[in-house]
Protein backbone atom coordinates (compact mmCIF):
# COMPACT_ATOMS: atom_id res chain seq x y z
CA UNK A 1 0.00 0.00 0.00
CA UNK A 2 1.34 3.33 -0.90
CA UNK A 3 1.88 6.64 1.48
CA UNK A 4 -1.53 9.13 -0.14
CA UNK A 5 -0.07 12.86 -0.84
CA UNK A 6 -2.17 15.32 0.34
CA UNK A 7 0.19 18.28 -0.66
CA UNK A 8 3.55 18.93 -1.88
CA UNK A 9 4.92 18.33 1.55
CA UNK A 10 2.44 16.01 3.92
CA UNK A 11 1.71 12.39 3.72
CA UNK A 12 -1.32 10.36 5.26
CA UNK A 13 0.51 7.55 6.41
CA UNK A 14 -0.42 3.80 6.40
CA UNK A 15 0.62 1.89 8.62
CA UNK A 16 3.47 0.10 6.56
CA UNK A 17 4.60 3.54 5.46
CA UNK A 18 4.85 5.26 9.22
CA UNK A 19 7.26 6.12 11.46
CA UNK A 20 8.26 2.99 13.72
CA UNK A 21 7.06 4.32 16.37
CA UNK A 22 3.55 5.69 14.90
CA UNK A 23 3.09 1.91 13.48
CA UNK A 24 1.64 0.68 17.02
CA UNK A 25 -0.64 3.41 17.14
CA UNK A 26 -2.03 3.00 13.76
CA UNK A 27 -2.71 -0.85 14.65
CA UNK A 28 -4.77 0.59 17.78
CA UNK A 29 -6.89 2.99 15.29
CA UNK A 30 -7.02 0.22 12.72
CA UNK A 31 -8.47 -1.91 15.20
CA UNK A 32 -10.58 0.56 16.89
CA UNK A 33 -12.21 1.77 13.59
CA UNK A 34 -12.13 -1.39 11.40
CA UNK A 35 -9.37 0.74 9.18
CA UNK A 36 -6.72 3.20 10.01
CA UNK A 37 -8.66 7.05 9.56
CA UNK A 38 -7.05 9.74 7.18
CA UNK A 39 -6.26 11.85 9.73
CA UNK A 40 -4.97 9.04 12.04
CA UNK A 41 -2.44 8.80 8.87
CA UNK A 42 -1.58 12.59 8.97
CA UNK A 43 -0.81 12.44 12.82
CA UNK A 44 1.45 9.64 12.40
CA UNK A 45 4.37 11.35 10.89
CA UNK A 46 4.70 13.24 14.89
CA UNK A 47 4.22 9.51 16.92
CA UNK A 48 4.35 11.92 20.24
CA UNK A 49 0.99 13.94 18.80
CA UNK A 50 -0.60 11.19 16.93
CA UNK A 51 -0.74 9.30 20.87
CA UNK A 52 -1.40 12.51 22.68
CA UNK A 53 -4.68 12.78 19.95
CA UNK A 54 -5.72 9.16 20.69
CA UNK A 55 -5.39 9.60 24.72
CA UNK A 56 -6.74 13.09 24.62
CA UNK A 57 -9.57 10.97 22.57
CA UNK A 58 -10.29 8.31 25.35
CA UNK A 59 -9.86 10.86 28.15
CA UNK A 60 -12.53 13.07 26.71
CA UNK A 61 -15.02 10.10 25.32
CA UNK A 62 -15.08 8.65 29.40
CA UNK A 63 -15.73 12.20 30.67
CA UNK A 64 -18.59 13.11 32.80
CA UNK A 65 -20.73 14.05 29.33
CA UNK A 66 -22.95 12.10 27.69
CA UNK A 67 -23.10 11.04 24.34
CA UNK A 68 -25.38 14.28 23.45
CA UNK A 69 -23.07 16.60 25.13
CA UNK A 70 -20.08 14.86 23.76
CA UNK A 71 -21.35 15.83 20.64
CA UNK A 72 -22.33 19.03 20.81
CA UNK A 73 -18.53 19.70 22.63
CA UNK A 74 -16.75 18.20 19.55
CA UNK A 75 -19.15 19.74 16.77
CA UNK A 76 -19.11 23.19 18.34
CA UNK A 77 -15.36 23.75 17.85
CA UNK A 78 -15.48 21.19 14.69
CA UNK A 79 -17.82 24.37 12.99
CA UNK A 80 -15.84 26.75 14.85
CA UNK A 81 -12.78 26.00 13.20
CA UNK A 82 -14.27 25.04 10.04
CA UNK A 83 -12.98 21.57 10.16
CA UNK A 84 -13.66 19.76 6.74
CA UNK A 85 -12.73 16.54 7.95
CA UNK A 86 -14.11 16.50 11.18
CA UNK A 87 -17.48 17.84 10.92
CA UNK A 88 -18.39 14.83 8.69
CA UNK A 89 -16.15 12.45 10.98
CA UNK A 90 -18.66 13.79 13.64
CA UNK A 91 -22.03 13.34 12.05
CA UNK A 92 -21.00 9.75 11.49
CA UNK A 93 -19.58 9.51 14.81
CA UNK A 94 -22.74 11.03 16.30
CA UNK A 95 -24.77 8.56 14.12
CA UNK A 96 -22.72 5.43 15.70
CA UNK A 97 -23.34 7.22 18.79
CA UNK A 98 -27.02 6.97 18.42
CA UNK A 99 -27.41 10.85 19.02
CA UNK A 100 -30.70 12.39 17.95
CA UNK A 101 -30.21 13.96 14.38
CA UNK A 102 -31.89 17.15 15.78
CA UNK A 103 -28.69 17.84 17.71
CA UNK A 104 -26.68 17.20 14.86
CA UNK A 105 -28.13 19.02 12.20
CA UNK A 106 -28.25 22.26 14.48
CA UNK A 107 -24.88 22.33 14.86
CA UNK A 108 -23.55 21.85 11.19
CA UNK A 109 -26.07 24.34 10.21
CA UNK A 110 -25.43 26.86 13.42
CA UNK A 111 -29.22 26.97 14.38
CA UNK A 112 -30.52 26.38 18.24
CA UNK A 113 -30.33 23.09 19.86
CA UNK A 114 -32.66 21.08 20.56
CA UNK A 115 -32.75 21.84 24.78
CA UNK A 116 -31.81 24.61 27.07
CA UNK A 117 -29.25 22.92 28.69
CA UNK A 118 -27.48 21.93 25.27
CA UNK A 119 -27.68 25.59 24.20
CA UNK A 120 -26.13 26.75 27.28
CA UNK A 121 -23.27 23.34 26.88
CA UNK A 122 -22.69 24.92 22.90
CA UNK A 123 -22.57 28.87 23.74
CA UNK A 124 -20.38 28.03 26.69
CA UNK A 125 -18.05 25.76 24.48
CA UNK A 126 -18.30 28.89 21.34
CA UNK A 127 -17.22 31.24 24.03
CA UNK A 128 -14.16 29.37 25.44
CA UNK A 129 -13.40 28.76 21.83
CA UNK A 130 -13.29 32.06 21.11
CA UNK A 131 -12.50 33.91 23.58
CA UNK A 132 -9.40 31.82 24.34
CA UNK A 133 -10.57 30.89 27.61
CA UNK A 134 -11.33 34.33 29.01
CA UNK A 135 -14.76 33.97 29.31
CA UNK A 136 -16.87 36.36 32.07
CA UNK A 137 -18.38 35.08 35.63
CA UNK A 138 -21.73 35.83 34.27
CA UNK A 139 -21.34 33.52 30.98
CA UNK A 140 -20.16 30.67 33.97
CA UNK A 141 -23.08 31.57 36.25
CA UNK A 142 -25.49 30.77 33.04
CA UNK A 143 -23.63 27.74 32.51
CA UNK A 144 -24.23 26.33 35.99
CA UNK A 145 -28.08 27.50 35.92
CA UNK A 146 -28.20 24.77 33.01
CA UNK A 147 -26.93 22.11 35.21
CA UNK A 148 -23.62 21.69 34.78
CA UNK A 149 -20.77 22.21 37.24
CA UNK A 150 -17.24 22.77 37.42
CA UNK A 151 -15.96 19.82 36.11
CA UNK A 152 -17.89 19.86 33.05
CA UNK A 153 -16.51 23.54 32.52
CA UNK A 154 -12.93 21.88 32.67
CA UNK A 155 -14.27 19.12 30.62
CA UNK A 156 -14.61 21.47 27.87
CA UNK A 157 -11.14 22.14 28.14
CA UNK A 158 -10.36 18.36 27.68
CA UNK A 159 -12.44 18.69 24.22
CA UNK A 160 -10.89 21.36 23.15
CA UNK A 161 -7.21 20.26 23.33
CA UNK A 162 -8.58 16.91 21.14
CA UNK A 163 -9.99 18.96 18.91
CA UNK A 164 -7.04 21.38 18.43
CA UNK A 165 -5.15 18.82 17.67
CA UNK A 166 -7.23 17.56 14.96
CA UNK A 167 -9.00 20.04 13.29
CA UNK A 168 -5.46 21.89 12.75
CA UNK A 169 -3.90 19.25 12.04
CA UNK A 170 -6.60 18.44 9.05
CA UNK A 171 -6.53 22.01 7.88
CA UNK A 172 -2.57 21.90 6.85
CA UNK A 173 -2.52 18.29 5.97
CA UNK A 174 -5.73 18.88 3.65
CA UNK A 175 -6.90 15.45 4.78
CA UNK A 176 -9.19 13.66 2.30
CA UNK A 177 -12.53 12.65 3.80
CA UNK A 178 -12.93 8.60 4.62
CA UNK A 179 -15.10 6.97 2.24
CA UNK A 180 -17.48 6.60 5.57
CA UNK A 181 -17.82 9.98 5.88
CA UNK A 182 -18.21 11.48 2.61
CA UNK A 183 -21.92 10.99 2.64
CA UNK A 184 -21.94 13.53 5.66
CA UNK A 185 -19.55 16.14 3.79
CA UNK A 186 -20.04 19.53 5.29
CA UNK A 187 -18.71 23.06 3.95
CA UNK A 188 -19.09 26.45 5.80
Amino acid sequence: MSTTKTNETLKIHTIESAPEKSKALLEKSKKAYGYVPNLHGALAEAPELLEAYQTLHELFANSSFNNDELTVVWQTINVEHECHYCVPAHTAIAKAMKVDDAITEALRNKTQMPSEKLQALHETTLSIVRNRGVISQEEIDTFFKAGYNQRNLLEIILGLSQKVISNYTNHIAETPLDKGFEQFIWKK
